[in-house]
């Protein structure tokens, strides 16, 4: 099998040797090239063809965002960034992201050379997902969306249609992600009514991103967008978003579905895990749940998606050609958790049409 050939981008030479040595122990990668910066990359990724490059986001002459976005335009490529755990670290992260980059390593500010050394199986295994990624062409620039942390608008324009019926409202949404998600939770959201049935979310993300990447998307939607927070209220016209570094569920007090978030121990490698939540959504709302597992790397949350399936769930999956990395959606198809597989442009309408043409359908089992 050939190599994964990676071109390592990072103005510290530190990074960049240790980046290098943790490539190199891997039998299946070899780092080919490492630059200071993003004009010593340019040409090393002409006449080096690389299939997976690291990417800096702090560099000299040019920030990695830029250099990103011109690569992303004329030679798109999987690009796994490599930004600090920090709030500014991760609003940058999730631009990136929104660009078109499919995934990011978040190194430690300091101690960075044992922190990497720690990092070095989740960094060689994001290099390997990136390297079989579907990766397009950055288009033109959109126009300018309000800052991560901006106050929500909730401008959206929104055509004149009928509410949801009520008993629409008293579902609640679950959607899994993993690589790829931050954008394909966005596609789906965005279009979703303020009158939308609550939503619950497991994007599998470190602490201290999913701050900036529920105000993102809360200045974006017409629903409420925030993190979860322990013990509150999960209502309709709301989404809420696992903390990182936390495992988010759902549980009943009295009447009331409440959230749940605790730092037990990771599930499927992950925390947060989307086996943690769509497990309590078959335990807990059994017919009032819709599933939705989106893009991402490996199988978490799969088999518990069968299990809400089996609870009476209506449950929609990513398809291949849409996704950036298909293996939790192949998962959770060849578990058979699937009632639609649907390219991730049609997963929001679909879902709107089935709680708005028949909301009685979604209280019994399929």
């Amino acid at each position: 099998m050939a190599q994964i050939k990676v071109v390592v981008v990072d103005d510290s030479a530190l990074v960049r040797s240790l980046l290098t040595e943790i490539i190199n122990r891997q039998p299946d990668m070899r780092c080919i090239g490492a630059a200071s910066d993003p004009l010593v990359a340019r040409e090393m990724i002409r006449e080096l063809n690389p299939d997976v490059i690291t990417l800096d986001v702090e560099m000299p002459r040019m920030d990695g965002l830029e250099f990103l976005s011109r690569l992303m335009r004329l030679r798109p490529m999987p690009v796994v960034m490599v930004s600090t755990l920090t709030e500014q670290g991760a609003e940058i992260t999730l631009r990136a992201l929104e660009m078109g980059a499919v995934d990011y390593v978040a190194k430690p500010r300091i101690g960075i050379s044992s922190g990497l050394q720690e990092l070095a199986t989740d960094i060689v295994d994001k290099i390997r997902v990136a390297a079989g990624a579907h990766v397009k062409r950055l288009g033109p620039a959109p126009a300018t969306t309000p800052a991560a942390g901006a106050a929500p608008s909730h401008s959206v324009s929104e055509p004149p249609r009928a509410p949801l019926p009520r008993l629409s409202t008293e579902k609640i949404i679950c959607i899994g992600a993993s690589t790829g998600g931050t954008e394909a939770i966005r596609e789906v959201l965005v279009p979703l009514p303020a009158d939308s049935p609550a939503i619950v979310i497991t994007q599998h993300m470190p602490p201290g991103f999913t701050t900036s990447f529920a105000a993102r998307l809360n200045s974006l939607c017409r629903i409420n967008v925030e993190e979860a927070r322990h013990g509150q209220r999960i209502l309709p016209g709301h989404a809420y978003i696992a903390p990182g570094g936390h495992h988010l569920r759902i549980d009943r007090s009295g009447s009331n579905y409440v959230a749940v978030v605790e730092d037990t121990e990771p599930v499927n490698r992950h925390r947060p895990s989307v086996e943690v939540l769509f497990k309590s959504a078959a335990r807990v709302l059994g017919p009032n749940a819709l599933g939705i597992m989106l893009t991402g790397m490996g199988a978490d949350g799969a088999l518990a998606m069968r299990e809400m399936k089996d609870a009476g769930s209506y449950n929609y999956v990513q398809d291949e050609a849409s996704c950036v990395v298909f293996g939790m959606p192949r998962m959770a198809i060849q578990a058979g958790a699937a009632h639609e597989v649907l390219p991730l442009s049609q997963i929001a309408p679909a879902l709107l049409n089935r709680l708005a043409s028949n909301p009685a359908l979604v209280r019994h089992r399929i």
